[in-house]
């Protein structure tokens, strides 16, 4: 994984004497949407993120003005989160996709099976975590550690492991900094990162292999999948799939691989037909996302469902969730009209 942050030095300010609280928005509002995406990499949900940002911020203000600056007041509020994050995945489950529930792939033709009390793992608006930014190095830096993939992976890590692989490979604190964070030694934070790296190899793939196509060629991939949703010609789309791809959609606990089986998915247990479901473009965990709608019949397309692809050179991958209330968190909108005939 790679590392997109660097710890930053002793804060001056706070080593000069105490803190007056007047400045504590400007001094730590800027560091609160990467620590929302600490608690994201943590929790898997962007609710429980937002509260636990929330909840790091009231443990900040209180203790402010005995912050003595021995470390930078990042690195302060990271401590603060990340104990807020463990004291929250006490006693819990952790959040799954279909395919991190041990089964095999499903019948395309199946009965579906949902589980909506399973806690499934949330994707993140990229504007909630910053990789909607402009500098490319960021912004493939931000993607890898934000991809869903990589979040899935961390589900399967126990969280104190979590929280140290995390801090060492995704932000780059030092060993000292994450065994404070964490309530260790610095030995065993190394010897904790080396189980939490051998877990996470045999679950995550390596994101280095995944190679993005050029954004022309993306743009033309995404827009032939979205026309094929609309026209629903299932044969375009089994060749928009890579052979091996894989569909899964929470809270239904099948998952499905390979470009036959996921397209015979879609042609049998896919209640829409030709000009029934509409594909508006959004973004989520740095990778391209639509919200689908389906035609209802007053005319109006109502939300269905929210896929997020990985594209290789093809389409190897789709989340599609089902929880139609992710929509306004993505800014989508609640219904959208029947387009033009002409032009669908």
């Amino acid at each position: 994984m790679s590392q997109i942050e660097q710890a930053d030095p002793v804060d001056e300010a706070a080593a000069q004497g105490p803190l007056d609280r007047s400045d504590f928005p400007e001094r730590t509002d800027p560091y609160r949407r990467e620590l929302f995406a600490h608690c994201y990499r943590m929790l898997g949900s962007t609710h429980d993120a937002e509260d636990l940002v929330q909840e790091t911020y009231l443990r900040a203000w209180r203790s402010y003005d005995s912050f003595e600056g021995r470390s930078s007041l990042r690195t302060w509020l990271y401590r603060i989160a990340t104990n807020v994050c463990l004291t929250a995945l006490d006693g819990r489950d952790k959040r799954p996709l279909p395919t991190g529930l041990g089964q095999p792939s499903s019948d395309p033709e199946g009965a579906l099976v949902s589980s909506p009390e399973v806690p499934w793992l949330e994707p993140v608006p990229d504007a909630m975590t910053g990789t909607e930014a402009t500098d490319p190095a960021t912004v493939v830096a931000s993607r890898a550690s934000i991809r869903l993939a990589f979040i899935a992976a961390l589900q399967h890590l126990p969280p104190r492991q979590r929280a140290v692989l995390i801090l060492r490979d995704v932000l780059a604190f030092r060993a000292a900094e994450v065994a404070d964070a964490v309530g260790i030694s610095t030995v065993a934070v190394n010897s904790t990162l080396q189980r939490a790296r051998a877990q996470l190899a045999l679950v995550s793939p390596d994101e280095d292999t995944i190679t993005e196509p050029s954004e022309p060629e993306q743009k033309e991939l995404l827009e032939r999948y979205a026309q094929a949703f609309w026209d629903k010609d299932v044969s375009t789309l089994m060749k928009l799939f890579t052979e091996d791809v894989v569909w899964e959609m929470p809270p239904f606990t099948g998952w499905y691989q390979g470009a036959e089986t996921v397209s015979r998915l879609i042609d049998t247990n896919c209640p829409g037909g030709a000009r029934d479901m509409r594909m508006v473009r959004t973004s989520a965990n740095g990778q391209p996302a639509f919200g689908l709608y389906m035609r209802a019949d007053d005319g109006r397309f109502w939300p269905f469902q929210l896929q997020v692809l990985t594209v290789t050179d093809r389409v190897s991958h789709v989340a599609a969730f089902f929880d139609v209330s992710l929509f306004r968190l993505f800014g989508l909108a609640d219904s959208v009209a029947a387009p033009d005939e002409d032009t669908g």
